[in-house]
């Protein structure tokens, strides 16, 4: 039995020009990769972690929600304990990413487009026991097969436009990539 508890309904639901407002992140870990090729021969390996989605195959990220008592940057790391099972950092605001909803349609938003704004989430713990752990599979997979797997062009945009560019930058040391201009 989990004790933690995931929000449900759309009471609190935040919309925005007939757009329900979403909060999501990318979880992502470094991992040893011994690779002989390398030139210091251990170098670390990113990896991000996805979930399986509920309504069909391929995998996305956790987002959902965001609402009227919570900041975006609240919603996105309530969303990674929900569906991931995961704590951490949340590094970098990476983009605002505009998708249809087949499931969420409702009064405030009938044609079910959404606005999700996108982290990334650096991970520092995994939790034995979330709230949706059993419609929920975590799986993690490097930047390549993420972009692979996912289920909606829109992750797959995410990962490879507002992930991988902001990654590259601050893993080279710089400070961070302009969401604005996603």
């Amino acid at each position: 039995m989990c004790d933690l508890v995931a929000r449900t309904g759309r009471h609190q639901q935040r919309y925005e020009h007939g757009r329900r407002l979403v909060a999501g992140c990318i979880p992502f870990r470094y991992k040893d990769n011994n690779d002989e090729t390398s030139d210091d021969g251990h170098k670390k390996l990113v990896e991000v972690l996805m979930i399986n989605s509920q309504s069909g195959s391929g995998l996305l990220f956790p987002k959902g929600g965001w609402e009227n008592d919570e900041t975006v940057e609240e919603a996105a790391a309530r969303e990674a304990i929900e569906e991931a099972g995961v704590r951490g950092d949340l590094v970098q605001l990476l983009g605002f990413y505009d998708f249809k909803s087949k499931t969420h349609q409702d009064k405030f938003c009938p044609e079910g487009m959404c606005r999700a704004a996108v982290f990334a989430l650096r991970v520092k713990e995994e939790l034995a026991c979330w709230p949706e752990q059993s419609t929920r599979k975590r799986t993690w997979l490097t930047l390549s097969e993420a972009v692979e797997r996912s289920r909606y062009p829109w992750v797959r945009e995410a990962l490879t436009t507002g992930f991988t560019t902001w990654h590259e930058n601050w893993s080279n040391g710089g400070d961070h990539v302009d969401p604005s201009s996603r």
